[in-house]
């Protein structure tokens, strides 16, 4: 379902300005239409005008019809009807500095570009009004200027207000469905909790009483009972409409009975793409601790947020790695240190240092830029 644009109230109050500004128009040219040059292209003008701002009306109230180049005919037509005014005004009434044939109305089009495009629309629908308004006077003067500076000003506020409008209203969508999606965790939560983190404590709790082969099984059930509550106690990790994910949330479902990861309390967002990475840098890493550093290591993950960048460290207390045996791994095609870790960070932009030696465990430390898009 497409979601109403916050915008809509800038439209209809453009809507109502037009038509304002028209019947303005047109009872200037009913109470001048003898003085012009030209008076039958004079009604002609205002005729054209009128249908416009017709036209406009019904496009700008239905959301699906404001199409972006309907917006931009607004303009072009706006400053061609702008552009008829010396031949239609007479020299008398240039020289009373009488108001050009569009007369406010032609400050419109400003108003619906910002709302469509935004305030670098506005502005630029503003300088083209300017342009051809300072044109049809056939002259250049701090009037010219001043109607060229309200025109870009009224563009670019409108276009500011529009955007802001769109930024909130995502924002509060967001909120909303974080707050929807909270709530049915914390009810899964509870549901969870009243049964299979209850039967997977008694399990644990039973088997290491019996010893044996049971003991094994109280193992499993210790480990699924820590996964299972650390991942109802996360906050969702899915990526939100502006594409960002939290890495927070996708690091603490890698907490295991030998793995504890430590965050901070906050969401950390950074773009989905870098924080996939990132989870696919720490999980090869902890990877290669189950698989080298013995059966009794265990290991801890650190995320730092330090605005600037993102730090990552995995540490373990295994056995460490000896001098030489990365290159020689690298040298016999072993690339999981190069390529997973080495070669994902340096793609990231960041710096990944290892830190190990016989007896005294192994530590990673990723610092990746926090980039674009992230907060």
């Amino acid at each position: 379902m497409r979601r109403p644009d916050p915008a809509t109230p800038l439209w209809l109050a453009t809507v109502a300005l037009r038509a304002v500004t028209a019947l303005f128009a047109a009872a200037v040219v009913i109470a001048h239409h003898d003085g012009f040059a030209r008076p039958w292209l004079a009604w002609t003008v205002l005729g054209a005008m009128l249908v416009w701002t017709a036209a406009t009306t019904v496009v700008y109230v239905a959301e699906p019809l404001r199409w972006p180049w309907f917006v931009v005919t607004d303009v072009v037509l706006t400053c061609g009807l702008v552009l008829t005014s010396p031949v239609i005004l007479s020299d008398a009434q240039y020289a009373a500095s009488h108001p050009l044939i569009t007369t406010v109305w032609a400050a419109v089009p400003p108003l619906a570009a910002g709302a469509r495009f935004g305030a670098t629309g506005g502005v630029l629908a503003g300088l083209a009004l300017a342009c051809a308004t300072g044109v049809a006077r056939l002259t250049f003067n701090l009037d010219v200027v001043r109607d060229g500076v309200l025109l870009m000003a009224s563009g670019f506020l409108i276009g500011m207000a529009a955007t802001v409008a769109r930024s909130s209203s995502a924002a509060l969508e967001r909120a909303l469905r974080t707050e929807a999606a909270t709530a049915e965790r914390e009810r899964l939560a509870r549901s969870i909790h009243d049964s299979v983190l209850q039967v997977l404590a008694r399990v644990r709790r039973r088997g290491a009483e019996l010893g044996g082969e049971a003991a094994e099984l109280a193992t499993l059930a210790g480990e699924q009972e820590i996964a299972l509550r650390s991942l109802v106690s996360t906050e969702p990790v899915g990526s939100s409409s502006g594409g960002l994910a939290d890495l927070r949330g996708a690091l603490q479902i890698l907490q295991t009975s030998k793995v504890q990861v430590a965050a901070p309390a906050g969401t950390v967002e950074l773009p989905a793409e870098v924080t996939a990475e990132l989870v696919a840098v720490t999980r090869e890493a902890l990877a290669n601790v189950d698989k080298h550093a013995g059966p009794d290591t265990k290991a801890w993950v650190l995320l730092e947020d330090l605005g600037h960048e993102i730090v990552v460290t995995v540490r373990d207390d295994g056995r460490g790695i000896p001098d030489g045996r990365l290159e020689r791994a690298e040298a016999q095609g072993h690339l999981g240190v190069a390529k997973s870790i080495k070669g994902r960070v340096r793609d990231l932009g960041g710096t990944a240092v290892l830190d190990t030696a016989p007896g005294r465990g192994t530590e990673w430390e990723v610092r990746v830029p926090r980039g674009r898009g992230g907060r």
